[in-house]
């Protein structure tokens, strides 16, 4: 029979081959290391080997003179494995025949340069790479923000991160064919697809609760408009500071430019479609003409300006019972409080928020509010206090805020600040399940696999719909997880999301035949003023198409806190028309025959995929609860503006994508694309 007699040749000629192959190839040679490796002293970094010959059993890798035989004369270890056919090599599966190609190396940092890396299998050395460069931080101009920084600032420290896993479980980097999950179609979960697909990893699915992408950035169009027709508000973010100019200097804002950085990319990625094209335009934050939140009225009833106010302060001066009770102590009280809250400066905080974060944290400025400064270290009588800030303000006194709204350039997104998410359409519409509300997640410990429920059939159905993954990036708001039935996270994890505090805002949008405020006899010009009308709040102009004909938008109520909490309360129908009669009040007449009726609201606690407009940590919150996000649990990330140093801005919600990213790629050994993604998004810009 022919068979047999082939078989044989095939398996004499293969034999001659292996034989030939084992000459050709000694077994110091069975492993390359890529050549001129450039390391650093205490940093964090990836090597890759090339297998020449088959390969099973142990694998150690280890760093010592080149002329080294043995391991036990290395200076140390890097890590050991099993690979190939080895059984205890099962655990590498997702690498081709079981032998990883990449590890994970963190050098000491007393090692010195000149030294060599070795492979070594069973006691046999088996590779050896050229001799090593070590560099030290110095030698450095940029530095990969995941090498330096830690959680008080100035960023997630990538290094520690890795020193304090099990090396076994750090040593072999994974491979990118990992499925990943993202729970949360909003800023932070659309910018952590971009940066696992700039990375190589395609596998990954997006999971949203809503009909749409972008979360709380939300632009109301309304009437039935489009973007081009320009008659659209902001129902979440608005606007973009730039930069401060005092005096002769001008102060960048550095972390909100991640926000044009990465306007830029999705247009380069979209090819300058306009169709998903991310403009931005001048937005004006103060103009002359902008109510004055005063009770006095001009002689016609209606509001006067803050102009008006400032030029003839006796006209509208405020002469009622208003007086406080002891004048001179909330003068000094107050300025006892400037003076420990001005520790961190608008100008640190602008050039370097994750460096004044830390400087707040070392100033004690986490550590009271306004009022439990006052009250409580300056000694001052509660009614004395409740004046200068009411005791319902529980929020740190670290107030980032104030340097971001003393920008003096702001800019914001032409036809609406949706035209953001929009940009990713085109690369994240197949891989994203909408209207898919996520009621749980299951570990399973034994595959390492995190099971996303939803019920999408039935709502009362027992067992619940269920994708798996082997990470789970959530980028939901804790508002809305604490809702979800999860498995047993860490104390500190688990009372962060059961127990960060959230702000709630309300919204009003109101549409008009006519931009009518811009012609009145005090034309009113963009800008966000405010009123003494009782939870109205602020009132924003449009910044766009200054002078233009046609139908306009106000934002005519933008309020937040205890007062929108008690707006919320209010029928859709209640609260337009309360907002509208403000607005007859603050305009006049006109605003009432100008009216179309067509109207926006959004109360963001009343939400049912927000349960809140942005986390607003209570004194003692933020300091205790942001080293818990930084830790991967059950191979689970969170992310989010909650999860960050600061709140309510999108760049926030970016930024603590490319931490989260950064975290999960070195929790899969993945350090070479750790570092390209700090590198481009966090180090190119942050002075560390």
């Amino acid at each position: 029979m022919p068979s047999r007699p082939l078989s044989l040749l095939s398996l004499t000629a293969f034999s001659l081959h292996t034989l030939a192959l084992a000459c050709t190839i000694p077994r110091s040679n069975s492993v390359s290391f890529q050549s001129d490796i450039k390391a650093e002293a205490g940093g964090a970094h990836n090597v890759h080997l090339t297998y020449n010959a088959p390969l099973s059993g142990g694998l150690s890798l280890h760093y010592g003179g080149c002329d080294i035989l043995a391991s036990s004369d290395c200076h140390h270890t890097l890590g050991q494995t099993h690979i190939g056919d080895h059984p205890l090599a099962k655990r590498h599966v997702d690498h081709p025949e079981q032998r990883p190609r990449r590890f994970v190396w963190l050098p000491p940092s007393d090692v010195q340069s000149g030294g060599c890396l070795h492979a070594f299998s069973g006691g046999a050395l088996v590779g050896r790479s050229n001799p090593v460069t070590i560099v030290r931080r110095n030698e450095r101009r940029w530095i990969a923000a995941s090498e330096v920084m830690d959680w008080q600032g100035p960023w997630f420290d990538g290094v520690e991160y890795l020193k304090e896993k099990e090396p076994e479980d750090v040593f072999v980097a994974k491979a990118k064919s990992q499925k990943i999950g993202i729970i949360g179609g909003g800023m932070s979960g659309l910018m952590t697809s971009h940066l696992l697909t700039s990375v190589g990893f395609h596998d990954w699915t997006i999971i949203e609760a809503s009909h749409r992408i972008g979360g709380r950035v939300h632009t109301s169009y309304l009437n039935g408009t489009k973007p081009e027709d320009y008659q659209y508000q902001e129902m979440g973010p608005m606007r973009f500071p730039v930069e401060i100019t005092q005096g002769n200097e001008t102060i960048p804002i550095n972390d909100h430019r991640m926000v044009f950085q990465l306007a830029d990319e999705m247009n380069k990625l979209n090819g300058n479609d306009s169709e998903f094209g991310v403009n931005f335009i001048p937005w004006i934050q103060n103009s002359p003409n902008l109510p004055a939140s005063t009770s006095k009225r001009r002689p016609d009833g209606t509001v006067p300006s803050v102009t008006e106010v400032k030029n003839d302060p006796a006209d509208y001066a405020v002469n009622a019972n208003l007086t406080y009770s002891n004048a001179t102590a909330v003068a000094l009280a107050t300025e006892g409080y400037e003076d420990w809250k001005s520790s961190v400066s608008v100008k640190e905080t602008a050039i370097n928020v994750f460096e004044a974060h830390k400087k707040a944290i070392a100033d004690g400025l986490f550590d009271y509010s306004e009022a439990g400064y006052i009250n409580y270290v300056l000694g001052y009588s509660k009614n004395t206090t409740d004046q200068i800030d009411s005791f319902q303000d529980v929020s740190p006194s670290w107030d980032y805020d104030t340097g971001y709204f003393s920008a003096t350039k702001w800019r914001t997104i032409d036809k609406g600040l949706s035209r953001l998410p929009a940009s990713f359409i085109p690369h994240v519409l197949n891989r994203t399940y909408l209207n898919t509300t996520v009621q749980g997640l299951h570990w399973n410990d034994s595959i390492r696999k995190m099971s996303v429920q939803y019920r999408n059939q039935s709502l009362f159905a027992i067992e619940p719909e269920s994708m798996d993954f082997d990470y789970t990036i959530v980028a939901v708001p804790f508002s809305r997880v604490r809702l979800w039935r999860l498995p047993a996270y860490t104390s500190l994890l688990s009372r962060a999301i059961s127990q960060l505090n959230y702000e709630q805002s309300c919204k009003v949008a109101l549409h008009y035949q006519t931009r009518f405020w811009e012609h009145l006899p005090k034309p009113i010009l963009g800008g966000c003023g405010s009123t003494d009308i009782s939870n109205i709040g602020s009132i924003c102009y449009p910044s766009y198409k200054q002078n233009s004909t046609g139908p306009g938008v106000l934002l005519a109520s933008y309020s937040s806190g205890v007062s929108a909490r008690s707006l919320g309360s209010m029928t859709e129908a209640q609260h337009v028309a309360y907002v509208q009669r403000a607005m007859i009040e603050v305009h006049g007449p006109l605003a009432e025959t100008e009216f179309t009726g067509a109207h926006d609201r959004i109360c963001w606690e009343a939400n049912e995929f927000q349960a809140g407009a942005w986390a607003s940590p209570m004194v003692g919150q933020q300091d205790l609860y942001l080293p818990a996000y930084f830790h991967t649990e059950k191979q689970t990330v969170f992310v989010g503006e909650h999860t960050s140093y600061t709140h309510a801005w999108i760049w926030s919600a970016l930024e603590s994508a490319v931490r989260g990213t950064t975290q999960m790629l070195l929790d899969m050994g993945l350090v070479d694309e750790a570092k390209e993604i700090t590198g481009f998004w966090m180090a190119r810009w942050i002075r560390v």
